[in-house]
């Protein structure tokens, strides 16, 4: 009734993951999600600091649904004297993950160069001890070299290129025997499962058992993506991903419901609803606790004050905030429990 469409949802990814969007870095980002809602025959509604929201029908309590479209990326910190650009993380990104990955670099005018993550040095062919023996940190030893011919500080600034400015990394989307392998599966897969749903909804008219409002919150990354809720929302869902790892349950093929995070448990009678549908639904699932650097939108609104119940799901997800990793049968996994709750 509700099947899966996987060829729609892996081409909502693609299009999501060719719009960089670091943290703070909305406006295009947005601006398409706003005309594929609106495409799908939704309204759409903006939030004064950046995200989208879709009421999708259904009558009685409301519930969010929410993922994220803001990615971790990096900002200028500040210009080297020889052109080179000092940088910071924006959201978790760590030098390890992210050194000698293509960048790109967004000014204030709108104007985007190309460069490239690079350690100080940055050859093993004439640096070999220092790269062997010293870690990359952004502070000191890795920088961001321009693919312009630029020599000093000024080079670089003559091209527009300022403190503050946005970078974006190369997402390099593959897939391969089901596995998807691309950077920013955190959180843009769980989008595409949303619209996927959205459209499956609208085409064959679908009875959500509930008032369904999906969110698309822009700050995730750095902690107040959904901070702020419609009035009178009762629940809220969020769909991210589930980090694998040596003492998590969460596996590539199937969809995690979260007991805790890192800031505290989610609520034990929305849990266990969820738990429940899964089970009645023949969701392929696991139950999962994810400490000690985890969270998810729902706490944020919990945190801001909203009188809400909180629960999250997600496809298990490895190399989490580097090079991740899914299969698709953790995205159907994910899209089937969401549809579920909101239909059963």
């Amino acid at each position: 009734m509700y099947h899966f469409d996987e060829k729609v949802c892996l081409d909502y990814f693609q299009q999501l993951l060719a719009i960089d969007s670091t943290t703070g870095q909305y406006q295009q980002i947005q601006d398409w999600t706003v005309k594929e809602i609106e495409r799908l025959g939704y309204r759409a509604q903006v939030t004064h600091k950046g995200g989208v929201l879709a009421d999708i029908g259904g009558e009685g309590d409301p519930i969010v649904i929410s993922a994220h479209l803001d990615d971790i990326g990096l900002m200028v910190r500040k210009i080297n004297a020889d052109g080179t650009l000092n940088v910071c993380p924006v959201g978790g990104l760590y030098p390890f993950y992210c050194v000698t990955e293509n960048v790109r670099v967004y000014t204030a005018e709108g104007k985007v160069y190309t460069g490239t993550i690079c350690r100080i040095p940055n050859s093993i062919h004439v640096t070999e001890e220092e790269l062997r023996t010293v870690l990359g940190d952004f502070r000191t030893n890795v920088c961001v070299v321009l693919d312009m011919p630029v020599k000093t500080a000024e080079d670089t600034r003559a091209l527009g290129i300022e403190t503050g400015d946005y970078l974006g990394l190369e997402p390099r989307f593959t897939m391969s025997g089901g596995y998807i392998k691309s950077r920013f599966v955190d959180d843009k897969a769980c989008v595409a499962v949303l619209l996927t749903a959205m459209k499956m909804i609208r085409e064959h008219g679908l009875k959500l058992k509930r008032n369904v409002i999906m969110y698309f919150g822009a700050y995730e990354e750095i902690g107040h993506g959904t901070t702020w809720l419609p009035e009178g929302v009762k629940d809220i869902l969020c769909l991210d991903i589930a980090p694998t790892g040596p003492d998590q349950n969460s596996e590539e093929h199937r969809v995690s419901i979260f007991a805790k995070d890192s800031r505290f448990p989610y609520h034990s009678g929305m849990t266990a609803e969820l738990r429940e549908t899964a089970k009645r639904a023949g969701v392929d699932y696991v139950m999962d606790v994810f400490t000690p650097h985890y969270g998810t939108d729902g706490d944020g609104s919990v945190l801001a004050g909203y009188d809400v119940r909180h629960a999250a799901i997600g496809p298990g997800t490895s190399n989490s905030h580097g090079y991740e990793r899914t299969h698709i049968d953790g995205l159907r996994n994910t899209y089937d429990l969401t549809m579920a709750y909101i239909l059963e």
